[in-house]
């Protein structure tokens, strides 16, 4: 079991985080097998919100905050792409790279494919 990593959580009155004996009841933090929000910490999107809004900047600076655009560019637009048995004319290959800024497409193998590694032809 694991519990919500929102800051407020125990805050909100909710029939669910009310505990505690009749004459001595106490709100506390939501514990649960899994949660949905922030990726699996948190209870729900107010508790993520909560969080980010305490820890969010905290994080961005940790991770790495980007101080110049991200730009795509030819050499690292290409994506692998499969093409399914109602979307294939002609013998086009099933699997392929596509340049999402050139609309270019290439054949590739499955080994290819499988490849994590692998992110242009």
């Amino acid at each position: 079991m694991i519990y919500c990593q929102g800051p407020l959580c125990h805050t909100y009155r909710t029939k669910d985080r009310i505990r505690g004996p009749k004459g001595n009841k106490h709100y506390q933090t939501r514990r649960r097998s899994s949660f949905y929000n922030l990726g699996g910490n948190a209870c729900s999107m107010r508790c993520q919100d909560d969080w980010f809004a305490k820890f969010g900047d905290q994080a961005v600076n940790h991770f790495g905050r980007i101080h110049e655009p991200i730009k795509l560019t030819e050499e690292n637009a290409w994506r692998k792409m499969e093409r399914f048995s109602w979307q294939m004319e002609n013998n086009e290959p099933r699997l392929y790279w596509w340049n999402t800024l050139t609309d270019r497409e290439l054949p590739m193998t499955q080994e290819q494919y499988n490849d994590d590694n692998l992110v242009r032809p």
